[in-house]
């Protein structure tokens, strides 16, 4: 009775094969290497629901001038003038679609680099962080090393997450999201940053190193792991101002003069030659991007590790030349995101893009009237050919030229920071750390 069983099970085991063999031989992704008609057809991920409104719009637009012509009225210009118009509008749209391509790449290249600096901090944190031998600390050359491996690894892994936060906060800070009550910060945004947020104030997570290490080895002591409990019992908190707010509201000088009138024991501010504008504003109105609120708290946290004795050395100078690595790739981050910021807060100046909508449209509803004599109602076809053609360039262009947005065809910033989460929790739950085997045992090979 087994037998036939196990005969049935394997037919259709070749069944779905077959079936499966079938569904690849007619994919879209096998077409594409012998034809172009999946991408011909293809309108998901394209442009034309971008423009096919004002592609109609030149298309009824010829129409009207092919009815009228054929009803006997001279709509007929010229050829002299358009192919040089033509040829201006040509250049335009390539220049246009270049920049905006720059941009693109520029914004990739960007977040990239930013990646392959977290990574190699993380790396760094991972392997040269570790708790100092016993002979070093007998000896008083790490007097305030008091944390036990499992704290400084639970210690090691807030870094680590702070630099996948990072990632996160760059994200959104480039998308003008403000505030840290995103889902993508659960698990990785430590309650002591969003604590900070939310209360727009220089204060600090933990009141000093030695009370977080006091506050470790309670928890050691009580629940037997290396997690606080203070982190365990808060979650990700609700901002009460902008965290990633990337201009302050400034107060205007409409207003200032109102203040000068309200108090008159300010005289400075009643004068006819004070312009200026008041950048002082109250604590309460201050606000910094969050990924640079993230930058400050990992180089804190590296030079505490450096002043405690938690950075492996190799020699007289070997803890200053490996925080000095970890200070240059957090330097890197930050430097990314500046170049970053720079492509999201300089678009193409809008006169440059209206004046090629104009030249374009100009060009579209000119073109009709030179070809109404030779086509007749064949002209408006090339007419939506040509509008179509021009008007995509355009398109693209405009499309791209942000490539920080929430648009189809712009970069999946989601997906990077996922896979970057994805790394590090591979590295915290399988890789070993400094001074273990590959396989987590301890061989001797990785001790100074």
């Amino acid at each position: 009775m087994a037998a036939p069983v196990t005969t049935a099970t394997t037919a259709q085991r070749s069944t779905v094969t077959i079936t499966t063999s079938k569904k690849k031989l007619i994919s879209r992704q096998r077409l594409r290497k012998y034809s172009w008609l999946p991408d011909v057809l293809r309108l998901k991920g394209s442009i034309v629901p971008r423009i096919i409104g004002p592609v109609l719009t030149v298309t009824l637009f010829a129409s009207g001038a092919a009815y009228f012509g054929n009803r006997g009225t001279d709509l007929s210009l010229t050829n002299q003038v358009v192919p040089l118009l033509s040829v201006v509008v040509g250049l335009i749209l390539v220049f246009r679609n270049g920049t905006s391509y720059d941009r693109y790449y520029e914004g990739r290249k960007d977040f990239g680099t930013m990646v392959s600096h977290i990574r190699s901090l993380t790396r760094l944190i991972w392997i040269n962080v570790c708790v100092p031998p016993t002979d070093d600390v007998a000896k008083g050359k790490t007097p305030n090393a008091t944390l036990t491996a499992a704290q400084l690894r639970r210690r090691k892994v807030d870094a680590l997450k702070l630099c996948v936060a990072f990632a996160f906060a760059v994200k959104h800070y480039l998308r003008g999201e403000d505030g840290v009550d995103w889902d993508d910060y659960a698990g990785v945004m430590p309650a002591s940053i969003a604590r900070l947020v939310r209360n727009g104030a220089a204060e600090r997570g933990a009141q000093s190193y030695m009370s977080y290490s006091a506050t470790a080895r309670t928890s050691v002591s009580t629940s037997g792991t290396g997690t606080p409990a203070e982190d365990q019992s808060q979650g990700v908190c609700s901002p009460s101002m902008d965290a990633t707010k990337r201009v302050r509201v400034k107060r205007s000088k409409d207003k200032l003069q109102q203040v000068a009138v309200k108090s008159p024991k300010t005289p400075l501010l009643g004068a006819a030659l004070h312009q200026t504008i008041d950048f002082n504003a109250s604590p309460e109105q201050l606000s910094t991007p969050l990924p640079l609120i993230i930058a400050h708290e990992i180089s804190r946290t590296v030079f505490l590790w450096k002043r405690d004795g938690y950075l492996e050395t190799v020699g007289p100078a070997g803890k200053y030349l490996c925080t000095n690595a970890l200070n240059a790739h957090v330097q890197g981050m930050v430097d990314m995101l500046t170049a970053m910021e720079r492509v999201a807060n300089t678009p193409i100046p809008r006169s440059y893009s209206i004046h090629l909508k104009q030249c374009v449209t100009l060009y579209l509803f000119v073109l009709p009237f030179t070809l109404i004599k030779e086509l007749g109602w064949s002209m408006v076809p090339v007419v939506t050919i040509v509008a179509f053609t021009l008007m995509g360039i355009e398109g693209i262009a405009d499309e791209i030229e942000m490539p920080f947005g929430l648009d189809k065809s712009d970069l999946p910033l989601e997906r990077y920071c996922a896979d970057l989460k994805e790394e590090i929790e591979y590295v915290v739950e399988r890789l070993p750390e400094g001074g273990e085997g590959m396989y987590g045992i301890d061989d001797g090979e990785g001790d100074d």
